[in-house]
Formats: C-alpha cells, sequence, structure tokens
C-alpha cells in the first residue's frame, strides 16, 4: 500500500511536466502532420486535403535534395570537428597541473552564449568593408584587399563550418573531460611499466573508458545540428546562391517564404522521419560498441 502511494504521488508530480512536454511538442508535431496532407497556404483561409502530393512534390524537388545533402555535410563536418577539437582540448586539459578550471572557463566561453550573440560577432569580425579580421589580413598583405568570407561561394561554407565547430566544441570538451577523471591512474601506471607508448594508452586505456559518453554526444550532437535552424541562418541566410541552405532553412523559406506551409510540413515531416532512423540506428551501434571489449 505504502508503495502504491509512492507511485501515485510520482505520478501527481510528473503530470505538469508531461502536460508541458504535450503542449509544446506533441501539438507542433501533430499539427505538421496533418498540414503535410493539405494545401495549406498562409494567404488562405481555405484548403483542401492532397494526401501525399505535396510529398511526392518535394521528393521531385531540386531544391529538397540540394537542401539535403547540404545538411548531410553540414551535419557531418560540424559533429566530427567538434570531436575531435573538443577531445584533443579535453586531453590538453587533463594534463594540465595549474590554472585548469580557469582555462576551462575560457574555452566554455562560446558555448555559454545565445546563438544569435555568436551568428551577429562573427558577422562583424567578418564583414568585408568594417570587419575586423578582413581589414587585418588585408594591412598585413595577406590578402590582396578584403576577402569577402561570408559571400564567396567558395569560402562562405567553410568558414560556416568552421565556426560552428568552434561553437560546439566545448560540449565535447566538457563531458569528455569529466569522463577522463573517471579512468583509473593505476592502468595507466601499470601499462607504462609493461612498456606500453601513448597510442597504445589512449586505445586501450582511455577509448573505454570514455567511448560511451563520445558515443551518446555524437547522436544527440547529430539530431541537434542536422536539426539546427538559427547559427546557420543568422550567419548567412542560406546563401549566397542557396550554398548554405539546409533542410531546416529550405523549410523555413517554404513554410513563411513562400507561404506555403503544406509544403513546408510535408518537408519537416520528411526531416522526422530521417532523424528517427538515423537516431534509431546510431543507438544500436553505440549500443553494440559499447558491449565490444576492447582490444
Amino acid at each position: 500500500m505504502q508503495l502504491r502511494s509512492h507511485t501515485t504521488a510520482g505520478f501527481w508530480f510528473v503530470l505538469p511536466a508531461m502536460l508541458v512536454v504535450v503542449a509544446l511538442l506533441l501539438y507542433p508535431v501533430l499539427s505538421s502532420i496533418f498540414f503535410s496532407f493539405t494545401n495549406r497556404n498562409l494567404l488562405k483561409t481555405v484548403y483542401a486535403f492532397v494526401g501525399a502530393q505535396n510529398f511526392l512534390s518535394v521528393l521531385n524537388s531540386r531544391d529538397f535534395w540540394n537542401a539535403f545533402f547540404t545538411s548531410i555535410k553540414w551535419t557531418a563536418g560540424s559533429v566530427l570537428g567538434q570531436l575531435v577539437v573538443g577531445l584533443l582540448a579535453a586531453l590538453a586539459l587533463e594534463r594540465v597541473p595549474r590554472f585548469s578550471g580557469l582555462y576551462r572557463t575560457l574555452l566554455v566561453i562560446p558555448w555559454a552564449f545565445p546563438a544569435i550573440v555568436i551568428a551577429f560577432s562573427w558577422r562583424w569580425i567578418l564583414n568585408d568593408v568594417y570587419g575586423f579580421l578582413p581589414n587585418l589580413l588585408s594591412a598585413f598583405r595577406i590578402t590582396n584587399g578584403n576577402v569577402s568570407f561570408l559571400a564567396d561561394p567558395q569560402l562562405v561554407f567553410a568558414v560556416a563550418l568552421a565556426i560552428n565547430i568552434w561553437f560546439g566544441a566545448p560540449l565535447f570538451m566538457i563531458n569528455i573531460l569529466a569522463a577522463l577523471k573517471t579512468v583509473p591512474r593505476d592502468q595507466y601506471e601499470a601499462a607504462m611499466i609493461d612498456g606500453a607508448n601513448l597510442g597504445q594508452r589512449f586505445w586501450y586505456i582511455t577509448v573505454p573508458h570514455v567511448r560511451r559518453v563520445i558515443g551518446l554526444l555524437l547522436i544527440l550532437r547529430t539530431i541537434w545540428v542536422f536539426n539546427n535552424f538559427e547559427l546557420l541562418f543568422l550567419i548567412t541566410g542560406g546563401g549566397p546562391a542557396g550554398l548554405t541552405t539546409t533542410l531546416p532553412i529550405h523549410a523555413y523559406r517554404t513554410g513563411w517564404g513562400l507561404r506555403q506551409l503544406g509544403m513546408a510540413s510535408a518537408i519537416t515531416v520528411l526531416l522526422l522521419i530521417f532523424l528517427l532512423v538515423a537516431a534509431a540506428l546510431a543507438f544500436k551501434l553505440v549500443s553494440r560498441w559499447e558491449r565490444t571489449p576492447a582490444r
């Protein structure tokens, strides 16, 4: 009886959070699925069901596939770059004997600021007229005149990718550093006595202790970056010539630029399906990876 009363009390405590999740998450998802089967237009008050027509139109659209492959490149480059930078920073900080707290604070600053602050700060730094970096490079004659980093088709994607890596790497750094603190020191000492070199100690001792954290971070950051909208949109607006237009930006332009809410909903539903399938496969791979002993 006492266990049942505790269960009931716990349910009532959790209920408000569940209602908030339903109101803020479930309703938008269901409404997007509903409108994806209609010709809903924001300039019209009436709409009709069109079945799978929106999905067929989207899948036959070159703009959709360009945005999809841009999202793949954007996500893969961002997540792998954040992992490498965050891992290297965590390994370096783990060996710093003094002022490590200060260094951690300084390195986590990019993650502490809102995306809008980061985006407009970099737009100011990279502006080809009054920006700090183009004028600095021009003053030292490294470049011939001010380089337009955010308008040059050959530079814009790499520059935006570098900004996103710089922005997201602290999350990997902090979590991997916390995992490194749990590695027993005696294992490293025993490995050194046995003659293991630095690479062997890293692969056979460090990696097994941090791979679960890395696996979960890869999944969460992949979902977040693939579905992220504000940072890239605020930096480049999806341009120039659509070179940085990802699926979320494409959906936004379709829904709020062209006012075609039905088509935009179909894009978001396809995005949701892709992320669910990718997340399921990723969790399966990570689970198998965790069960595989390190050799």
